[in-house]
């Protein structure tokens, strides 16, 4: 499939009454896991276009682009509406949030099996072990709360057990920080698994946020505010990677063909008849976006499409949920890496001074006061063990034990 060569519709068509936007919900109780996990997906791709769209408006001085830049993100807004209410009211913050961690964990995992540059990879990685354990620990304020059942959410798709503990994951700002790769270098599936794993990070940072002071439980509003500081640091690792030197006119069309891209392989993967006529509508809609960025990218910067996409445009393998029990259990393996400047080393490599080990101290405090080891503390005083959902037994032997919260491994060196 190449967008490129696809006939656009016209362009106004996407406007419509209000009774085609808000769409029936799906059904919580009987909704296929990676259902959902498209549904945040699509929506966290609709807020990036649309946070760019408006970024690009503030940094030009040329009314002319900026009504067309705002003709083009109404649709996106009504995109938005429309896959953001798919999600049923009686759907609870805690129950979605276990779909926004079990999406962070299964799209990374995915993407990371498809990518070619090592650099990128590594990130995916180092990441993935981290959403692992939000995923864990959100499971576990769920069965304390009983707030829903972690495994009829998750499907037999993903396994629920301890990732690199989130206390050890506080490091200092300076070592999010990764080196940008090379738009012009890369091929367009890198270009593509950079632009879709932050925006889909930058979602999920944006919900906890918003949602982390609406938490009843005290228990969980500390949890919430904890992770959503991960989540940025994730934003800021997984956005350096995007090339500062690309033009708005190049990220505007590299945008347009990432929600192409991705509202295909959701149509052509959806199992849900009625919500695969959805990605198919949207898909034909943002064909049209695609081609109004390549007309603008050639009337106010001169270049044709092909000089953004050399290989000619066509897809790359598309982007198919599937289950990747085995690579992320060979991923945790990696729990005792953190960040050191623009790469990554093993902690008990790094030297005992290094900023991490008293940023890491000073953000914790004291670490049995923290809401990330207070939920795994608390299930185990009222369960006698922590909740899981795995196959086996953990691949990393420290974090077999379900009767105590390991909070030092990957923090302290030796442990």
């Amino acid at each position: 499939m190449n967008p490129f060569e696809c006939k656009p519709q016209k362009a106004d068509k996407i406007f419509t009454s209000w009774n085609k936007v808000l769409v029936k919900p799906y059904d919580k109780n009987t909704v296929d896991p990676y259902t959902r996990l498209r549904v945040i997906l699509m929506s966290g791709t609709e807020f990036e276009s649309v946070r760019f769209s408006h970024a690009f408006t503030r940094h030009c001085a040329n009314n002319d682009v900026r009504r067309r830049l705002a003709f083009m993100r109404r649709g996106e807004q009504i995109q938005q509406k429309r896959v953001a209410g798919l999600k049923p009211a009686n759907e609870s913050i805690l129950e979605h949030t276990i779909g926004y961690e079990q999406l962070a964990v299964d799209l990374t995992a995915n993407l990371a099996l498809s990518e070619k540059n090592s650099y990128v990879k590594k990130q995916l990685d180092f990441a993935l072990l981290e959403d692992f354990d939000h995923l864990y620990r959100y499971a576990d304020l769920m069965e304390l709360e009983k707030g829903g059942d972690p495994a009829k959410l998750v499907g037999n798709y993903t396994e629920i057990m301890p990732g690199r503990p989130t206390v050890a994951e506080y490091r200092h700002p300076y070592d999010d920080v990764n080196f940008y790769i090379n738009c012009h270098l890369n091929d367009v599936k890198t270009k593509l698994n950079v632009n879709i794993i932050t925006a889909a990070e930058q979602q999920t940072m944006n919900f906890y946020m918003n949602v982390g002071n609406l938490y009843a439980s005290p228990l969980g509003r500390k949890l919430y505010n904890e992770i959503a500081m991960i989540e940025e640091q994730h934003v800021t690792g997984y956005g350096c990677l995007k090339d500062p030197t690309a033009t708005f006119w190049e990220n505007l069309l590299m945008n347009e063909y990432t929600e192409c891209y991705l509202y295909y392989s959701c149509f052509m993967d959806e199992k849900d008849e009625r919500i695969k006529k959805i990605w198919e509508m949207h898909f034909e809609e943002e064909v049209a976006h695609l081609h109004e960025a390549a007309e603008l990218l050639k009337t106010y910067e001169g270049k044709v499409w092909q000089q953004v996409f050399p290989d000619g445009g066509a897809f790359p393998e598309l982007l198919k949920f599937r289950s990747q029990k085995e690579y992320i259990r060979e991923v945790l393996k990696s729990v005792r890496l953190t960040g050191v400047e623009e790469g990554w080393e093993e902690l008990a490599k790094v030297p005992d001074g290094f900023r991490y080990f008293g940023y890491n101290s000073h953000i914790n405090g004291n670490v049995n006061t923290v809401g990330t080891h207070l939920v795994i503390d608390k299930a185990i005083s009222q369960f006698q063990k922590d909740y899981r959902l795995q196959n086996k037994e953990h691949p990393v032997r420290v974090l077999a034990d379900r009767t105590q919260d390991n909070v030092d491994v990957g923090r302290v060196k030796g442990k």
